[in-house]
């Protein structure tokens, strides 16, 4: 798996937490025409919630996350995705790099990489090293 030619869109793909957060900033053209979320995005945006500084960033936080439970259906972190995960987090220390800041990163890359769907991330720097058994789509 490669990073694909730019101006290729495809039919579905996964979103990284940190494009779901900008969803309404990108250019829909860039995104797969169906886009897709997984459980840790969730997990991630509820930490979110968590820690809310204020009243009104509580308010908009929950809104936000009832919309997209609403609107997606999450792939979930299964077995298959766990073993995956090491296989991904194996590359990152044969590049050199320490997976365990990325751990949650490399979770979702995993998700994406069992259902063969690519990885749309605003952090591809997060993913070097791991495009043998990834599809990453830079937004």
């Amino acid at each position: 798996m490669t990073e694909p030619v730019s101006n290729t869109r495809f039919p579905a793909g996964l979103l990284d937490t940190c494009v779901l957060i900008d969803l309404e900033l990108l250019d829909q053209a860039d995104l797969p025409i169906e886009p897709k979320i997984c459980t840790l995005t969730l997990a991630e945006l509820g930490l979110g919630i968590a820690s809310a500084k204020t009243p009104e960033t509580l308010a908009l936080r929950t809104e936000r996350m009832l919309e997209l439970e609403h609107a997606f259906d999450p792939l979930p972190f299964c077995p298959t995705a766990a073993r995956r995960f090491t296989s991904l987090a194996k590359l990152v220390v044969a590049a050199g790099r320490n997976p365990k800041p990325r751990k949650v990163d490399l979770m979702i890359a995993a998700i994406a990489s069992v259902n063969d769907l690519p990885l749309y991330t605003r952090n591809p720097d997060d993913f070097r090293g791991t495009e043998n058994l990834l599809t990453m789509v830079p937004v």
